[in-house]
């Protein structure tokens, strides 16, 4: 059947690129275990309860092929546009049938490309592929699939812009369920009934907690009861397709205090001139220091221990990273912005946390959520 946000075209194009590369590695096939690698190329992934993977040859002629334990063959084959699908029972070796399928098609002696740093393959595992597979030679092709995966088509920055208009409307309810007496685990039952009335895919909310500074912002969701003075951190994660855009607001518990209040504006002002320096060939550590050396010469933070932005795009929910670091905003990124690109840059100090989610265009940046950045009203 038809993929539910794809035409064929565009894995299509996504396998004409990843052939591409593997050629440029003079490889004769690769191997992707990884759930995000797995989905992008075919259009479907499954969590690592049983050891999965996509086989793609560099040959155009030689068709890919999904290998998957028999209970999950089913949706896969509905999802994905790959009709070769062998498939192990669930006490099998699946390294048997992976060496059964090669050399079926007359892999057994060839280069394969992996991804070496492939949290799908630890090392014991890697062993069992090797002694699998004794006369195929591997060939580190390090995290390919995820760089071709920070050009975005059109299609999925769709997803992506969806998603973001229901952050901004999320961010306003959760806000309004932030109150003095109110729990952060309230917030979060309004965030993720919220992604699901409004199309998202179920899923966690994100990180919502509550404290002063800027290094609580991962903490996780307490029960006492929230009370004057309290500033709650709210970053809004909803997906659709798989597609995330995230924001972050905070939310004072009570009138804010003047001090809270002239932060905010200063962080908002900052991150403005940030996100106006995203353009096309800009190197991402000068983009980064806009934000970093104007909070540290205000005074907001004593030191800036974190990144200020990175990539966004595919999450899978079974897969173990929550976020993509492909490209990342720090003082060491020695890269440059491109088109179709997309980021989550963020900012918090003093208390105060904001974020967006930024489309890098050819024309510049544009942010796909687009809520007022300002300290928001409690209920």
């Amino acid at each position: 059947m038809p993929h539910p946000h794809f035409p064929p075209s565009e894995f299509e194009a996504r396998l004409a690129r990843l052939r591409q590369r593997l050629a440029d590695a003079e490889v004769d096939a690769a191997l992707f275990d990884e759930i995000e690698a797995m989905t992008w190329i075919s259009g479907y992934g499954n969590s690592e309860n049983r050891w999965r993977c996509v086989l793609v040859p560099t040959d155009a002629a030689s068709a890919p092929f999904f290998l998957i334990r028999a209970l999950d063959a089913g949706p896969c084959r509905r999802q994905t546009w790959i009709a070769d699908v062998p498939t192990f029972r669930d006490w099998e070796d699946p390294f048997a049938i992976l060496a059964q399928s090669l050399k079926a098609r007359g892999l057994a002696r060839a280069s394969i490309g992996l991804d070496y740093n492939s949290y799908g393959m630890p090392l014991a595992r890697f062993e069992r592929l090797r002694l699998a597979l004794p006369e195929v030679t591997f060939v580190d092709i390090g995290p390919l699939v995820w760089e071709l995966r920070l050009i975005k088509s059109a299609a999925e920055i769709a997803l992506i812009e969806q998603a973001a208009g229901i952050a901004d409307a999320a961010i306003v309810r959760v806000a309004r369920a932030c109150r003095n007496g109110g729990t952060q685990r309230e917030a979060a039952r309004v965030a993720v009934s919220t992604f699901v009335e409004l199309g998202a895919d179920p899923g966690k909310p994100g990180p919502i907690s509550a404290g002063r500074g800027w290094d609580f912002l991962h903490a996780a969701i307490e029960d006492q009861t929230l009370a004057d003075g309290d500033v709650v951190h709210l970053e809004l994660v909803p997906s659709v397709g798989g597609y995330s855009a995230r924001i972050m607001r905070c939310v004072p518990i009570g009138a804010p205090s003047q001090a809270l209040i002239a932060a905010a504006r200063t962080l908002a002002d900052l991150q403005d001139r940030q996100i106006a320096a995203m353009r096309p060939g800009a190197n991402a550590s000068d983009v980064d220091a806009m934000l970093r050396n104007g909070i540290l010469a205000a005074g907001l933070r004593d030191s800036f221990d974190n990144i200020s932005g990175y990539t966004l795009g595919l999450y899978a929910p079974a897969g173990p990273r929550t976020s993509d670091f492909t490209r990342t905003f720090d003082p060491r990124a020695q890269w440059t912005l491109e088109p179709g690109m997309v980021f989550h840059m963020y900012a918090s100090a003093a208390g105060v946390s904001f974020s967006e989610t930024v489309l890098v265009e050819s024309t510049g940046p544009r942010r796909l959520t687009r809520l007022e950045r300002k300290l928001m009203p409690s209920g």
